[in-house]
């Protein structure tokens, strides 16, 4: 059974293209062109949904 989410398209100042999902609190992405951009959004949502809820990850770091 696939899920159907809501999804909100914006153009951001530098010409990119921002998606947030709306049922998925921090899950988005951006990209130059719409094609790009669905593709993407598809691959965070899959990223967000293998994080069982509740689950903590350790954070790392950042470069």
């Amino acid at each position: 059974m696939s899920q159907k989410f809501t999804v909100i398209v914006e153009q951001g100042e530098d010409g990119y293209l921002i998606s947030d999902v709306v049922e998925l609190p921090g899950c988005h992405t951006q990209a130059k062109t719409h094609d790009e951009l669905i593709k993407r959004t598809k691959e965070a949502i899959e990223l967000y949904l293998e994080v069982k809820p509740g689950e903590k990850n350790k954070f790392l770091g950042l470069q």
